[in-house]
């Protein structure tokens, strides 16, 4: 663990968020994710009643198909184990995804389409490491160079401390668009 030694403790909840990128033989991309609950004592549900230590609350699937542009093609989720026998009606709504766009403001867009009683707060949740993970996997696969260059879109540009317009990977990456401590180009 590369965090500092923790007071002593124990474990009561564990979440796993597993994102991962795949490149179709068609072109298109399958952004998938696993999201796992599990708790550490027995827990009392009302439908599935106690759960044994370690056994799952939750085990949410969705993938996204994406293209190049990182338009979602398709959306699929499957609602493997939740705590109500409710929850997997849900499934296809997130079929109303198709045609947003992974960009700024995006998962926005996609709570009005699938949030609420329209959706899973879980499935939600998955969004925003799916569009990090569609964005890592696609963008540097199209762009990088062997030299480890890549292009700077002004996106880029200050999005992160990395990134930052007055900061060395700048200078170096883009020097036009770098601009010093007093922001002068």
């Amino acid at each position: 663990m590369s965090l500092s030694k923790p007071k002593s403790r124990k474990l009561i909840h564990q979440r796993r968020i597993h994102p991962n990128a795949y490149l179709r033989q068609d072109g298109l991309w399958d952004i998938e994710a696993n999201l796992t609950d599990d708790k550490a004592y027995p827990f009392p549900t009302l439908q599935r009643g106690v759960l044994p230590v370690g056994e799952l609350v939750h085990d949410i699937w969705l993938r996204l198909t994406v293209n190049n542009e990182l338009v979602i093609q398709a959306a699929e989720a499957k609602l493997l184990t939740t705590p109500f026998v409710r929850c997997p009606a849900i499934e296809t709504n997130v079929e109303r995804l198709v045609g947003l766009k992974i960009e700024s403001g995006w998962t926005q867009k996609a709570k009005e389409q699938i949030g609420s009683v329209a959706g899973c707060s879980h499935i939600v949740e998955l969004l925003r490491p799916m569009a990090t993970t569609a964005i890592q996997a696609i963008y540097p696969y199209l762009t990088f160079e062997q030299d480890g260059t890549f292009p700077i879109t002004e996106g880029l540009i200050n999005s992160c401390y990395g990134f930052a317009a007055d900061g060395d990977v700048i200078e170096v990456l883009a020097p036009g668009k770098f601009k010093d401590k007093k922001g002068k180009t």
